[in-house]
């Protein structure tokens, strides 16, 4: 089939044998809608050969009693039976929540110790890292929400002290953060040299409130580069949907085709695996989140389509080989 015209490509699937293990995504029930393993499982049938997922923190069903610091336990339980249910094929052959990455406390430092067994216990073995949720800006216009972490947290003694705890048990360590503080990043990485580190939704890059992707691109690929020097450090292409990233999808009056999601998603992807190479690059589905431009099967294809000319065994790599070599998936 020509890919010269992929508005056709809105109802098909490309190269529908590609192995993938979607690296990162979240279930939940979050300001009035819900997205739960009902939900997901309708997705991950809708066409692409999706062998396994990744369970991502996002905060959903944390306890509402006992210590604070082993609230999001709650999450690992519910992970543990969403895999459960998938590992006796309730929603069909893909193995969904095949790893879980949690949350936890990290300036808890040595004492994070509790929580991480607590996570590894409750999630039936399935728990694999930490995300440690840092992202800030001074510019509150970057999250409209308000969510942000402290400033500094990276390069804070106790959160480090925590995450050399991750590092001492086999843990990876996931990063999220803004691209402006990929050079806390970098410091951060130099502590850890020996724990794995995925950067992700390519690192963050910033195009709202007081910045604009265009002015965003240099100084992003430049902290990228500085980052792929680092052999521990891995990258998760995907998650630029939003608004936050200022790629104008949300300005459009329908949604955003497959090659415009194509177009507008190459520059990232392809400088990510210029400079971290294929076996050190996984993409990720990011939903539901990134459901704002369109279908769970539409978001493959346009992924897809960014790496068209490359190898076979290159895409293996980015589709499947390094997701399951770092989140350990069978």
């Amino acid at each position: 089939m020509s890919i010269q015209n992929h508005s056709e490509t809105e109802g098909i699937v490309l190269e529908p044998d590609l192995p993938i293990i979607d690296s990162h995504h979240h279930l939940w029930i979050r300001d009035g809608k819900q997205y739960l393993q009902d939900e997901f499982a309708r997705d991950v049938s809708s066409g692409h050969n999706i062998l396994a997922t990744v369970f991502v923190e996002c905060g959903a069903m944390y306890r509402s009693s006992g210590p604070s610091a082993l609230f999001p336990v709650g999450e690992a339980e519910f992970v543990a039976g969403v895999a459960a249910m998938s590992d006796r094929g309730h929603f069909g052959r893909s193995n969904i929540c095949a790893a879980f990455v949690g949350a936890a406390d990290l300036t808890l430092g040595d004492a994070v110790d509790d929580v991480l067994g607590a996570l590894e216990q409750a999630s039936a073995g399935r728990l694999r890292g930490i995300r440690g949720a840092v992202a800030w800006d001074a510019d509150k216009q970057v999250n409209p929400r308000g969510r942000f972490a402290e400033s500094g947290l990276l390069l804070d003694p106790k959160f480090q002290a925590g995450a050399a705890r991750l590092n001492a048990k086999g843990l990876v360590y996931d990063a999220w953060q803004y691209h402006p503080q990929l050079p806390e990043l970098c410091s951060f990485v130099d502590r850890f040299a020996h724990m794995p580190v995925v950067i992700n939704h390519c690192g963050g890059p910033l195009g709202s409130g007081s910045y604009s992707a265009a002015d965003t691109f240099e100084p992003w690929k430049a902290h990228m580069i500085e980052l792929a020097r680092r052999p521990n450090t891995i990258v998760k292409l995907g998650g630029m949907s939003g608004a936050r990233c200022g790629l104008g999808f949300e300005r459009l009056k329908t949604q955003p085709t497959v090659s415009e999601l194509a177009a507008a998603w190459r520059p990232y992807i392809e400088t990510c695996i210029e400079q971290f190479g294929p076996a050190r690059c996984m993409f990720e589905s990011n939903f539901p989140p990134d459901n704002v431009v369109g279908s769970y099967r539409k978001l493959w294809n346009a992924l897809k389509l960014t790496v068209m000319g490359y190898s076979d065994s290159e895409k293996r790599q980015l589709f499947h080989d390094t997701a399951a070599r770092v989140y350990h998936i069978s």
